[in-house]
């Protein structure tokens, strides 16, 4: 199967999967299952381009006989929403409303001739919850609308526009007080009580410049690696400007993003006007390999940098534009101080049931300081370490993702906001920032068709900041603030105020139709700390209605 799948070659161009865990999850199954990885999709690398893993969709519904009927019918959904590249999609015209909308059973407007497909979709995102702890009601507020499409079979355009309200837990709030951003968010104002309002933008253009090299340019934000966290790029953060390359060409997958990026972010106080916040810009590159059907490792390399002016702006550095130079030697020679980050990235599906994989970052070290592990300051590391088992012990569609992640003090800082590993004050990797272990298990249950129950573990173990003092956990500080120890040695991961959080999160999912959900939702986070006035309690349930949109989640 997996064969006459690699035989298939595909040069159109299609859009991009949005980031979503769930719809994620599904695809992972179906790969896993297959005994290899999908061709032409590089799971490290997310969104997944639609028209190949379309091609990968095809041909598991040519021998769908052999998958359960729960995964026939989670196939059949993948299928119906790429639709505009499968040829086994089983998308049964309707009446139509006003003979124009609704007139096949997944979209509210669609075009569909071989010059010109386009796909319209309102979004709403209703949800409401009440904790034991406030008497504040918690609510989320969205409306908006999503387009995409495929113009000539060569030019994929996307684009993502809503209005948002909502008023979140405290422990989120207080993100949004203290570390003045709404998370995954730019700009945002006040809203009644403890609330906020903001406007979410992403939209892009997609071409391919030869069969094997596709440019995108847009704003949205990715996400590398195979785990549910990232330590090298998430999907946590804000949404940036950038220009991509991806070549695809043999079993290689190679990625370069060009990004322009803020330093700082605010929130607009009353009789303020507009502000220009200073800029900033990463360069990344991924080279990825499958060594193996079953085996793919993966290379990459960032660099941070801006020299703000007067004015608080800084400029493109062109020598970064050199997509396959190595970084470091074109920060040196422009004499630049730039924050360079490299790491690795690995997964190794085993069987038809188990998918290994991990991630290495290392922001700053020196060798001799790691040999005598004294705790040297800018010893900064991160590191990763997961499985993913389908079908638990032989318990058809019962899934474990088990995975553990931890990252050094400091890590990802930098001299200042302009050179730290942050974009409108939110890290670009992990939520939680540096200085923290993680364990974290979710466990994945479809007993029917349209009904998911997902069950998500999550012991967060930190070393808080006291009083001013930087002990390495917030990316937007300066590690010239650090905390002070003789000789800058013995430093240690959860150093500070010592925290413990236990995070619980039971989900009920009911599909109503394609891409219309109602999600029932408890949630129980405790903080505990050694000094007091540092612990946090929220114990929630919430109610929501969804279309067309991924679950918003504060799982941190």
């Amino acid at each position: 199967m997996i064969g006459s799948v690699g035989c298939l070659t595909v040069w159109g161009q299609g859009t991009n999967t949005l980031p979503n865990s769930d719809y994620a999850h599904l695809i992972d199954r179906l790969e896993i299952q297959s005994g290899a990885f999908i061709p032409g999709v590089h799971t490290s690398v997310k969104g997944y381009n639609r028209k190949h893993l379309a091609v990968f969709l095809d041909t598991l519904a040519l021998n769908k006989q052999a998958l359960s009927t729960r995964d026939q019918f989670n196939l059949q959904y993948l299928l119906q929403d790429n639709w505009e590249f499968a040829t086994q999609a089983d998308t049964l015209p309707k009446r139509g409303l006003l003979s124009t909308l609704y007139t096949n059973s997944i979209d509210c407007y669609s075009v569909n001739t071989p010059a010109f497909k386009m796909r319209f979709n309102p979004v709403f995102h209703f949800s409401g919850g009440q904790s034991t702890e406030e008497d504040l009601r918690y609510f989320i507020n969205t409306r908006g609308a999503e387009v995409r499409g495929l113009i000539d079979g060569k030019v994929g355009f996307y684009s993502f526009i809503g209005e948002n309200q909502a008023r979140f837990p405290e422990y989120v709030r207080e993100l949004t007080r203290e570390g003045r951003y709404v998370p995954g968010e730019i700009f945002f104002k006040g809203f009644k009580d403890q609330g906020v309002d903001f406007f979410t933008a992403r939209g892009y253009i997609s071409l391919n410049a030869t069969r094997h090299i596709n440019v995108q340019f847009g704003h949205d934000k990715f996400f590398i690696g195979n785990g549910y966290r990232s330590v090298i790029l998430s999907d946590y953060g804000a949404p940036y400007t950038y220009l991509k390359l991806n070549t695809r060409v043999w079993k290689i997958d190679y990625t370069n993003l060009f990004t322009e990026m803020r330093a700082h972010g605010f929130v607009r106080l009353p009789g303020e006007g507009d502000r220009n916040i200073p800029r900033k810009y990463m360069v990344f590159h991924r080279l990825g390999i499958n060594l193996t059907e079953r085996l793919n490792v993966g290379f990459f390399e960032s660099v941070m940098y801006g020299q703000p002016d007067s004015l608080g702006s800084s400029g493109f550095e062109f020598g970064y534009l050199n997509p396959i130079i190595f970084y470091r030697a074109i920060e040196s020679g422009a004499g630049s101080q730039s924050n360079a980050i490299l790491g690795a990235d690995a997964k190794w599906n085993i069987g038809k049931s188990l998918s290994l994989y991990g991630q290495f970052t290392l922001d700053e070290f020196l060798l001799e300081n790691i040999r005598a592990r004294n705790g040297w300051w800018a010893n900064k590391y991160a590191l990763q370490a997961g499985l993913k088992y389908i079908n638990v012990f032989g318990i058809r569609h019962l899934d474990l993702q088990a995975e553990y992640n931890t990252i050094r003090p400091f890590t990802f800082q930098h001299r200042d906001q302009y050179t730290n590993y942050a974009h409108y004050r939110q890290p670009l990797a992990h939520p939680l920032g540096a200085n923290f272990r993680e364990y974290l298990a979710i466990l994945r249950y479809q007993p029917i068709k349209r009904v998911n129950l997902t069950a998500k573990f999550i012991r967060m173990e930190q070393g808080l900041d006291s009083a001013n003092i930087n002990f390495g956990g917030q990316v937007m500080d300066s590690y010239n603030t650090r905390y002070a120890r003789p000789n800058d040695i013995g430093h240690f991961t959860t150093q500070g105020i010592a925290a413990e959080t236990l995070f619980t999160e039971l989900t009920l999912t009911w599909m109503l139709r394609n891409n219309i959900f109602v999600d029932l939702k408890y949630l129980n986070r405790n903080r505990t700390a050694e000094w007091p006035g540092y612990e946090q309690h929220t114990h929630a349930f919430f109610v929501s209605f969804r279309m067309n949109i991924p679950q918003r989640l504060h799982d941190f």
